[in-house]
């Protein structure tokens, strides 16, 4: 059988019924539902025939983790996606765990971020499993935990020896291949200035003005060391929260008083070519330039994150012409008959991924799922087309790397 035979079997309703079970177990990052469907798509693995494992990760939270064993003499390909969710917000009009399903879309908080790559790689196995077709390389199929708290699903399954020749990463890019994200790290920023009442205003140092000057020039960085275009295209200071008052408690009750605390909480992005110390250093920069412009402004900038012993995301990169990029390329153009988006795509290339945890341990692989177009957002949902053709891409991808023969 050919891999364009074998892509022809797909069965677009079992795909999407396997999607919207998935969808309609609800996950939320760190609670019982996350261990809950880790046992289930454990369940299915081993029903699938798959060498299946719960594998520790921290307290009560698993990964689970199944691989198909190969005939030998093939390439090993570990497929990776996360089973944690973003919490639901306001302004849905769909059930948000209702795997509801209508003529174009599929529907649910985390079908996009990212249980549509998920199902889709299972989907991929399942699709060859029954068509009676096994790998020559091993297939691993792993699905994580805590990739909302720095990946540490995916830290801890490297740690505990789950490795391979190549990766997927199937992180929503809306199936382009994405070959370089940004790291991403948090900061807090704090300014110290002097109080006057606003009839001695002009002898004040105003805090608030000084981080409200700041905001901007912030959002707009641009980080030096950047040793390609690329890697300059992945970089993005972000300010997210910004406090003022007086005292080191920002104290609101007397507004006729010049502001002498302000914070500053955020985000920066940078490439394989930056480190977070040199990020850093261009921010000092900064303050150092805004200091000039307010006399008596004291400042500090640090690395800063809510997530205390929990992993950061490094920036990730793959060569355009890896052999894992050109089989996923070949694959997309099969299923699609156009080549596919390849590179640092926005704004896939600000996400932080697992990939970077993968690519560390010295695995070579690709960013590519379904999804994107709709992600984190009221109604969040993918285009069933889309989900389909990437269970098509991911089973021409395991041809290409992995081998296929007749069971």
């Amino acid at each position: 059988m050919t891999p364009e035979d074998l892509i022809a079997r797909v069965d677009e309703d079992a795909c999407l019924a396997r999607l919207a079970d998935m969808v309609q177990r609800k996950s939320y990052s760190e609670t019982d539902g996350e261990r809950a469907l880790a046992e289930h798509m454990h369940g299915i693995l081993g029903d699938m025939g798959l060498d299946a494992m719960l594998q520790p990760v921290e307290g009560q939270r698993v990964n689970a983790i199944g691989t198909l064993k190969g005939t030998g003499g093939g390439k090993s390909l570990l497929f990776n996606g996360h089973l944690d969710t973003n919490p639901v917000t306001t302004g849905w009009t769909v059930d948000p765990w209702g795997g509801v399903i209508d003529d174009e879309f599929i529907y649910g908080i985390g079908v996009s971020n990212m249980k549509a790559g998920d199902a889709a790689y299972l989907c991929a196995v399942e699709t060859i499993l029954k068509a009676g077709m096994k790998p020559k390389g091993d297939v691993i199929l792993s699905f994580v935990i805590g990739e909302l708290q720095g990946g540490i699903g995916t830290v801890r399954m490297l740690e505990q020896g789950v490795t391979a020749d190549y990766f997927v990463n199937s992180e929503p890019t809306d199936i382009q291949a994405l070959t370089l994200h940004s790291g991403a790290f948090s900061y807090q920023i704090e300014l110290t200035g002097s109080t006057r009442h606003v009839s001695k205003r002009h002898e004040a140092c105003d805090a608030l003005a000084a981080a409200a000057a700041l905001v901007p020039r912030i959002n707009a960085m641009t980080f030096t060391g950047a040793q390609t275009d690329d890697h300059k295209a992945v970089n993005r200071g972000h300010v997210g929260v910004l406090r003022a008052g007086l005292g080191d408690t920002f104290e609101e009750w007397r507004p006729p008083q010049v502001a002498d605390r302000a914070r500053i909480l955020g985000t920066c992005r940078y490439a394989p070519s930056q480190t977070v110390e040199t990020v850093l250093e261009d921010m000092r920069t900064l303050l150092r330039a805004l200091e000039l412009e307010f006399p008596g402004l004291k400042w500090s900038v640090d690395s800063y994150d809510q997530r205390a012993n929990k992993p950061q995301m490094p920036p990730f990169e793959v060569a355009r012409d890896s052999a894992i990029v050109q089989a996923v390329n070949a694959a997309y153009e099969t299923v699609r008959g156009r080549p596919q988006p390849t590179g640092p795509i926005t704004p896939p290339c600000f996400f932080g991924t697992d990939a970077a945890h993968l690519s560390a341990a010295g695995i070579e692989g690709v960013v590519c799922g379904p999804g994107g177009e709709f992600n984190t957002m009221p109604d969040e949902r993918v285009r069933k087309s889309q989900f389909i053709d990437c269970v098509k891409i991911y089973i021409l991808t395991i041809a290409a790397i992995c081998g296929l023969e007749a069971a």
